[in-house]
């Protein structure tokens, strides 16, 4: 089973491909949850920063935005590992301010949840870390595009558009009937598209044709990648 998995507001979104060809899609509230099925994965491609500095910036973030050009504000900076205790985001700016000089967005705060969810997941379960990895939906959706990033954000109606037409052109009418159940999924038409770009990443990794940015992606203190898989 190939997944790819997006947050939305109540936990994740996961897509997956059987090896019949069946697209399927749900909401789960974990990530754990993915590996209590019957079928364990093979390959979980996830939209969430996986790997954290102590402070600095992570390369991977770095060459992302470089591929997206005038897009790289879609690549945002993830917390340092010494945030993932905060509890609040005065408490996490804090702490930012204490090692880097500098406060944290609200952006950047409301993802630190599903950040620390896929953290502990991994430090917890060793043999999950070669099957899960950190995928980007806006490098999957210029890879799709020839190479070129979409210049129409996601959310509006050019961007969201551009984008389902290039996942249909691989997936057919799958992202269209998904689309279709995404307030019985619980999640944003957005989160059902990246799920799927990501599922693509997954594809791409299952058949070894992915490459990582950096080339050759350091770890953080506790052993973890911190890479974005293409």
């Amino acid at each position: 089973m190939l997944i790819g998995v997006d947050g939305c507001r109540d936990g994740w979104v996961a897509v997956s491909r059987a090896d019949s060809g069946e697209f399927r899609w749900r909401r789960i509230d974990a990530l754990a949850d993915l590996f209590r099925d019957a079928v364990r994965p093979r390959v979980v491609a996830v939209d969430i920063p996986i790997g954290l500095t102590k402070r600095g910036a992570r390369l991977c973030d770095g060459e992302a935005r470089v591929r997206l050009g005038e897009r790289r504000c879609c690549v945002f900076t993830p917390p340092i590992r010494p945030m993932l205790a905060a509890r609040s985001h005065a408490e996490a700016s804090a702490v930012r301010r204490r090692v880097e000089g500098k406060g944290v967005s609200i952006q950047a705060w409301a993802i630190v949840p599903k950040i620390r969810e896929a953290d502990r997941l991994l430090r917890r379960h060793p043999s999950y870390r070669p099957i899960v990895h950190e995928a980007h939906p806006e490098v999957c959706f210029a890879l799709l595009n020839g190479g070129s990033p979409l210049a129409a954000p996601k959310k509006t109606a050019t961007g969201h558009r551009q984008r389902v037409r290039l996942l249909r052109a691989w997936c057919g009418d799958a992202i269209t009937r998904a689309l279709a159940e995404r307030r019985a999924l619980g999640c944003a038409a957005d989160d059902v598209v990246d799920a799927f770009a990501t599922l693509w990443t997954a594809e791409r990794i299952h058949r070894g044709q992915a490459t990582t940015l950096p080339a050759d992606p350091p770890c953080d203190a506790h052993g973890l990648r911190m890479e974005i898989v293409v």
